[in-house]
């Protein structure tokens, strides 16, 4: 009997030992896959980052994004050196800052599809933040009546993640409802007028020719199907929008906020 005991012991042991063997291999199996995510996550927004510092010189803000009075000069709050970005990446066509979210603070570009940016940077290093991008069927002087830019919805609050707190907090539309692109010739200031979960392939992504009463019939419906209430007011053919998208960790939605341009402001030049 002893010796059977001890058999039965010896098994349990070599037992355990495989199980605390598997368990510290899973262990730095995780621990290995979150530290490569984190590194991901740090070397996409230290590129950024860097980015930013290069070509972006903020001015002062007015009035914390509320409208002008009239006879008053409204300001772009920043200047972008188009000039340093080209010589980084020529397929630059803009940069995108939302006054509430000022994380939001990006360059975007244009590939020759919709796949080349989706996890390319703006350098070319592969990140799957990837870079914030226009729809490639755009114009890329963003005349369209509806221009389509995307990016990606990153856990680390980066890129475009934190969209969806237009609708989570109602404080963020309260603080500031514009958002600017930033182009070489002009700068353009964008009023939200919707912000949304809708489908994939829904009609939000509509892309149109030209002006007409379809767009004018998209612009009511997409007012309607905001899930904040905002100062929208009447539009017409002529508007022009631009509409942000993101992932929402389902690949059958997707998360946009739109917004309506307002105001044209031109470009300062630096001698």
């Amino acid at each position: 009997m002893a010796k059977k005991t001890g058999k039965k012991n010896r098994a349990g042991d070599i037992l355990l030992t495989v199980i605390l063997v598997a368990a510290i291999g899973v262990f730095i199996y995780a621990a290995y896959n979150l530290y490569h995510i984190y590194t991901e996550y740090k070397k996409g927004t230290d590129e950024y980052n860097q980015i930013a510092q290069m070509a972006v010189t903020e001015r002062e803000p007015d009035k914390d994004g509320v409208d002008m009075v009239e006879g008053e000069s409204l300001k772009a709050p920043m200047d972008i050196d188009f000039a340093s970005l080209k010589s980084v990446n020529e397929d630059v066509i803009g940069w995108i800052y939302v006054e509430a979210l000022p994380d939001i603070n990006y360059p975007i570009v244009q590939g020759e599809d919709n796949d080349t940016y989706l996890h390319m940077t703006y350098e070319g290093n592969y990140n799957f933040a990837g870079t914030i991008f226009m729809d490639y069927e755009n114009k890329d002087d963003f005349s369209d009546c509806n221009t389509l830019v995307y990016g990606h919805n990153m856990k680390n609050g980066s890129m475009f993640a934190q969209l969806k707190n237009f609708s989570k907090n109602d404080e963020t539309y309260k603080k500031s409802k514009y958002f600017w692109i930033f182009t070489p010739e002009k700068n353009y200031r964008y009023e939200i007028i919707s912000a949304y979960t809708t489908g994939a392939s829904s009609d939000t992504y509509t892309l149109f020719k030209g002006p007409g009463q379809e767009f004018h019939e998209y612009l009511e419906k997409i007012v309607g199907y905001s899930d904040i209430k905002t100062s929208a007011k009447d539009m017409n053919i002529q508007d022009k929008i631009v509409t942000l998208s993101t992932c929402t960790g389902n690949e059958a939605t997707r998360y946009v906020v739109q917004g309506l341009r307002v105001d044209e402001v031109d470009v300062r030049k630096t001698n």
